[in-house]
Formats: structure tokens, C-alpha cells, sequence
């Protein structure tokens, strides 16, 4: 009861808020919103200074007037709004557009105070693990950035090095849970009162944002996922990860290699220094594409603040708070997504979505093929800065809604991730070509999964799970010998518990029956003809 209460008065706090700055139901949009809606944000608005507009900072328009309540809301929301923004068909297109501009900063806390954590955290006197800490270079809502010059430590190979410090905010779990809670409780009430809005999954979204957000404030987890992304990168040219310093890093510390490289959106600097801002567009898609695909591990963040050109003209990431992964089953979806669309077949992309099960069977594959010809053949012939693979995911999951297909969290990570990306290789080259970036790529891992080769490793797979079967074949004998001996002298009785534990099994492996089972049933079918005849 306390925790409803105490989600009911957030909520109603954030909607005082988004009053103030006119982006509860906007004036503008009034007549597309429903009546609870309306007469929520005329009584909102009614509040002793809730005027309309009162907070707005001169934003004119009812997407920039959301973004700025929702960063005065605070880092929960922030997110929330973070990830709408890539969300037309939830928002619409002007409100989605409107709020890409919201970004996630916020005013550092101060150094004596970053001090007090990494000496708590480190169990060690800040300054004998650094002789240097600058004031914060970058400060966000769950952690700023200092940088920092090691000092050498008896156990450490090498000097000193200059190093990135990254320390989270003071309260910080403490706040993001309480708004998280707030914004889960609406989630389930909003598909309670709303039944359509499931297919959106309002529950499993706020979901996905917690479980993001919470590895974004264990560090160890962040430097866990850099460790990992740089393995996966060992011998790709083109990509680098700042070096993880595992000594000084905790829950709420992480200390990293410091980049020393021209922002991706400084273009002027990376002209001087001889490097072709067209071939970094390239480079950014393909980076993005590679680790979805081949890896099904992927950087969610990949905004122009998070990404540097190094002396090498290598890209260099960095901020690893936020990281995507796809299951064999996802990767093989998006790929045969972006191979349908760029083939134009759209009966095999139809099947595709029918056979992952996104789609209810009741519905046409034929009436649903025919809604994806009217979403991909627009794009065909048009001039290659207007394609858009992001755009092109999001008006797909708008024609789904029409036949029942329910939002897969980790595709909405992705086509959010996708929508960024492509915006930091547009604005390098505003004429890029997506699709040609994209083919070989989408091409290759296609071959490598569906291809010859990938028949004969699959099939080398199946050998190998045959001989580890055959292996236990004796002792599938001799069990299957016992068996049928007190069956013949005592019959077959099997307990309820039992009887209801094989069914559930035999439920569980419907799909697929182990290949071992199959040799015990048919050695069992013997020993019982042996002793018969």
C-alpha cells in the first residue's frame, strides 16, 4: 500500500511538471488525445502555477517542451524520453522528432565529493592511487567523467598513465529505483485500463529501461562490457575500446584509458588531420552492423559524444553503460529482414515473421506480405541520403500493429540504436548510402549461416551430438533390460508424481526429441519382442 501511494505521488508530481511546460496534452495536439487526457491536463494546468508555458524556456513546440519537463524530471525520465524519441509510432512523428534533442546532462556534483567516493570505494586514500584529479569534464544524470594521472602502484607493470575516472552520483540508485517503481506502476495500469496498448508492451519496455539502467550503475559491469567489446574486436582494423584498469575500478568507480582522439562531429579537425569524413560514415555503419550480427553484442549508445577519432583514424568509443545483445534467433530476424527488403522479396520476409512467431498465425501471410511491399518499395529509387534502415524498422513495426505483433524489447533497443547511428553517419555524409553500406555485410553473415559451409558445420554439429548419444548406449541397454524384466514380472505402475512429471516433460520436448530417448524406446521394443517370441 505505501509503495502504490508513494507511485501515485510521483506520478502525480511529474504531472504537475509536465503541465508547467505544456507537454501533458499540448494545445496543439488536443483533439487527437482522448477525454480522460484532455480533461487531465486541463486540471493540471488549473493548479496555482501550473500556467501553460510557465516553464517552457521559449521552446515553441510541444516535442522540445517534453524533452526539457522530462530532464527536469530527472535521470528516470530522461531515459524514458531518450528512448521514445526513436519511437514514432508511439509518440508520432513530430513529437518523436522534436525530442531528439534531448540529452542527458546535468550539473557536476563537486570534486571533494568524487574524492570521498573513490577512497571509500577503492579502500584506499584517493591520492595514493592518483597524483592528479581534474574537476569533472563531462557530467550526465547517473555519473560524471574527471581525468586523471595514475600513480604507479607495486603490483602494476608500466607508470603512470593518463586515465578517464568515472564515478556515479551520490543517491543515485536510491532515485532511479523510486522513479523506475513510479513509472512500472503506470506501465501496468496503462495496459489494465488500455487493453490495446499491450501490443505496445508498455510493461516490458519499463522493464528493459530498468534492467539497462541498473547495469548502468554497477560499473563493474560497465568495464566488464568494454573488456568484452574489445575482445570481440581483436583483428578488426577500424575500432578500438579504452583499456579497462581492473585495479581501479568498483561498483561505483570506473577508471579507463583516456582517449585522446577528434570528436566525431569536430569535422574541420578530422579534415586537417588527413582523414575523409565520407569513409568514417562508412566505417560507423559497418562497426554497428558487424557487432550486431556477427557478435550479437552491440554499444547502445553510440550517440557523437561518445565517439572519437584516434590518431590511427580508428573509431574509439567510449561509455558502456548502455549495451545490446541478440540471440541467434533475433540476429537471424534482422537479417532476414534487411535481406528481404533488400532483395524485395516480401512473401520470404512474411514467412520469416510468421515462423519467429511475431505474428499470430490466424492472420494472411499473403495480406501481410503485401503490407511490407508497401512499406519497402517507397524506398527503392529514391536518392540514397533519404534511405533510412532505422526509419524503415520503425514503419514496420507500425504496419504490425494491424496484425497483432506484440514489440520485442531487444528489436526496439535495436532500431533505437540504429536511429542514432545513423543520424552521426549522416551528418559525416549526408549522402551516405545505407543500403549499399549494409549489403555485403547482411550478405556474408546470410552466407555464413545459411550457406554450404554453414550446412556442413551444422551438420558436423549433429554427428557429434549423434556420438555423444551413442556413447550412453550401453547404459540405455542395460536400463532398458532392467525395465522390461519388472514390467514381466510385476506389470507397469507408475506413481501420479511421476505420471505427472513425464507428461509436463513430454510436453517440454515436443518440438525436438532427444536422439538418445528414441535408441532406449526402440532397444526397450526389442527386449520386449525378444521376450515375447
Amino acid at each position: 500500500m505505501f509503495n502504490r501511494i508513494r507511485n501515485i505521488a510521483r506520478l502525480a508530481q511529474a504531472a504537475r511538471t509536465l503541465a508547467q511546460y505544456d507537454a501533458l496534452a499540448p494545445r496543439e495536439l488536443a483533439r487527437h488525445l482522448p477525454l480522460a487526457v484532455r480533461l487531465a491536463g486541463r486540471l493540471a494546468r488549473a493548479w496555482p502555477g501550473q500556467g501553460a508555458g510557465a516553464g517552457t524556456g521559449g521552446a515553441a513546440r510541444p516535442g522540445e517542451r517534453l524533452g526539457l519537463a522530462l530532464q527536469t524530471l530527472g535521470p528516470a525520465f530522461i531515459k524514458l524520453g531518450q528512448f521514445l524519441a526513436t519511437r514514432p509510432d508511439i509518440l508520432g512523428a513530430e513529437l518523436a522528432k522534436d525530442m531528439k534533442s534531448l540529452q542527458d546532462r546535468m550539473p557536476p556534483f563537486p570534486t571533494a565529493r568524487t574524492k570521498v567516493i573513490i577512497s571509500a570505494e577503492l579502500e584506499r586514500p584517493w591520492d595514493e592511487l592518483y597524483a592528479s584529479l581534474s574537476e569533472p569534464m563531462a557530467a550526465a544524470s547517473i555519473a560524471q567523467v574527471h581525468k586523471a594521472e595514475t600513480l604507479p602502484l607495486d603490483d602494476e607493470m608500466g607508470g603512470a598513465q593518463i586515465v578517464a575516472v568515472k564515478v556515479l552520483r551520490p543517491g543515485i540508485e536510491e532515485e532511479f529505483a523510486k522513479d523506475m517503481a513510479a513509472l512500472a506502476f503506470a506501465a501496468r495500469l496503462a495496459e489494465r485500463l488500455r487493453p490495446a496498448l499491450k501490443r505496445l508492451e508498455p510493461v516490458k519496455l519499463i522493464e528493459t529501461l530498468t534492467a539497462s539502467s541498473q547495469m548502468e550503475m554497477d560499473l563493474r559491469l560497465e568495464a566488464a562490457a568494454a573488456s568484452e567489446l574489445a575482445e570481440n574486436n581483436l583483428g578488426r582494423e577500424n575500432f578500438r575500446v579504452p583499456r579497462v584498469d581492473w585495479t581501479r575500478t568498483s561498483q561505483r568507480v570506473l577508471t579507463s584509458e583516456w582517449i585522446d582522439g577528434a570528436p566525431i562531429t569536430d569535422g574541420a579537425t578530422l579534415k586537417a588531420q588527413g582523414f575523409d569524413p565520407a569513409r568514417i560514415a562508412r566505417h560507423v555503419i559497418e562497426a554497428f552492423l558487424t557487432h550486431a550480427l556477427e557478435d550479437g553484442f552491440f554499444h547502445a549508445d553510440m550517440h557523437q559524444g561518445n565517439i572519437f577519432i584516434d590518431r590511427q583514424g580508428c573509431l574509439t568509443v567510449v561509455d558502456f553503460g548502455i549495451m545490446g545483445r541478440l540471440d541467434l534467433e533475433s540476429r537471424r530476424y534482422l537479417a532476414e529482414i534487411l535481406f528481404g527488403f533488400l532483395t524485395r522479396d516480401y512473401e520470404r520476409l512474411a514467412e520469416v515473421h510468421f515462423a519467429a512467431g511475431y505474428v499470430p498465425a490466424h492472420h494472411s501471410v499473403h495480406v501481410f506480405a503485401q503490407s511490407l511491399r508497401a512499406v519497402g518499395e517507397p524506398i527503392f529509387g529514391r536518392h540514397a541520403g533519404a534511405i533510412s534502415m532505422a526509419r524503415l524498422l520503425a514503419q514496420l513495426f507500425q504496419v504490425t500493429e494491424t496484425f497483432d505483433m506484440r514489440l520485442q524489447p531487444q528489436l526496439a533497443l535495436l532500431q533505437k540504436t540504429m536511429m542514432v547511428v545513423e543520424g552521426v553517419a549522416r551528418d559525416l555524409d549526408p549522402d551516405l548510402n545505407i543500403w549499399e553500406v549494409s549489403r555485403p555485410i547482411v550478405e556474408q553473415w546470410m552466407a555464413d549461416q545459411f550457406g554450404p559451409h554453414a550446412q556442413v558445420r551444422q551438420a558436423a554439429e549433429s554427428a557429434r551430438a549423434l556420438g555423444r548419444s551413442l556413447a550412453h548406449l550401453p547404459d540405455a541397454l542395460n536400463a532398458a533390460a532392467t525395465i522390461s524384466s519388472v514390467m514381466t514380472r510385476e506389470g507397469l505402475r507408475l506413481h501420479p508424481q511421476a505420471a505427472r512429471a513425464i507428461a509436463r516433460e513430454t510436453q517440454r520436448q515436443r518440438r525436438g526429441v532427444n536422439i538418445a530417448v528414441w535408441i532406449g524406446a526402440i532397444a526397450l521394443a526389442i527386449i520386449a519382442l525378444t521376450a515375447v517370441f
